[in-house]
């Protein structure tokens, strides 16, 4: 089975060798996979064959045709769960940052589908054997609530409400900058970066997407905001945020990482660089969590409290004069 991916280098891609940027820019791809499919005439630049040490320049249109890894079956693995609620038809669980959701290419291990099926072993089938139970899901570096279900009847009523947008979710997220007023909403299509197709971007006929936020309190470079999906396309906060200049704080894929607004001072600086020595991963958090119970028919609802990594970047943000 073959994974192909369609590429339009930026406007100001440098000179590299073909075969370095697709390992850069295609899932699933390594040099030596990229090497083989080049010279089996399965990568076309512009339509043409060419060498894997081609100079890929901007505007280039690359096709690439890869070998899809295998299917990987969850196994069980003990990893440790803080399960918020638990009870015949479903596990309300407060995932870590730095755990993978479920198993896919290049994390067939150690996420929290393992752990689930290690806590449990009757869980939904109605997304195949690799994401036995999972709904919805949140990105590795994002902390907070998921609902697992465990039979098809209780995924299937849930994945109504996910569908209908009758759930309550809230996130919280610190942004760099001020933003303005209090409340607002960022409505942009997100798509598939064409210059990295790991990325997620606001791209013209792309899926409609919008995210509203609420400022809950604000420091001298940062805001910390209250965040509800009114879509839930993939790695939405984090793209639309950014697309407005106010990336999630710590975020390493969409400009997080990068010193903005304000400080100029060498100690300034090196308040901003304690913060992101703090936290070493976006400041996105999922702390609020509710839906209908597909057993009871009644509204249930659960809160998370920040993670430590979390409340130690407010604690110096709150300390910055």
């Amino acid at each position: 089975m073959l994974s192909e991916v369609e590429l339009t280098a930026a406007p100001g891609q440098k000179r590299v060798r073909l075969d370095l940027f697709l390992v850069h820019h295609v899932e699933n791809a390594t040099r030596n996979k990229v090497r083989r499919a080049i010279d089996a005439g399965s990568v076309l630049v512009n339509g043409a064959t060419v060498r894997a040490s081609y100079q890929v320049r901007p505007g280039d249109v690359i096709r690439v045709s890869l070998p899809a890894p295998p299917r990987q079956d969850a196994v069980p693995e003990q990893i440790p769960l803080e399960i918020v609620f638990e009870d015949d038809r479903l596990l309300v669980v407060n995932k870590a940052a730095g755990m993978v959701t479920h198993p896919a290419h290049g994390n067939y291990t150690g996420t929290l589908v393992n752990a689930l099926l290690y806590h449990c072993r009757d869980l939904s089938g109605v997304n195949g054997p690799a994401r036995p139970g999972i709904v919805h899901r949140l990105d590795k570096d994002t902390s907070g609530l998921l609902v697992v279900a465990k039979d098809d009847a209780a995924h299937a009523h849930l994945a109504r409400q996910f569908a209908r947008r009758t759930t309550t979710r809230e996130y919280w997220a610190v942004v760099w900058g001020r933003l303005k007023g209090r409340h607002g909403v960022v409505e942009a299509s997100l798509g598939r970066s064409k210059s990295d197709r790991k990325k997620m971007a606001v791209v013209e006929g792309g899926k409609p997407a919008a995210t509203e936020y609420l400022v809950e309190e604000s420091f001298p470079y940062l805001t910390l905001v209250r965040l509800h999906l009114r879509t839930g396309r993939t790695h939405q906060i984090r793209v639309h945020l950014a697309h407005i200049q106010h990336p999630v704080f710590g975020d390493p894929t969409y400009h997080g990482r990068r010193i903005h607004y304000g400080p100029n001072t060498p100690r300034q600086r090196a308040e901003v660089q304690a913060m992101l020595d703090v936290m070493p991963r976006q400041a996105l958090h999922a702390r609020t969590l509710g839906f209908v119970h597909p057993g009871t028919g009644r509204p249930i609802e659960f809160n998370s409290p920040l993670p430590a990594d979390f409340e130690g970047l407010l604690g110096l943000a709150r300390q910055s004069p």
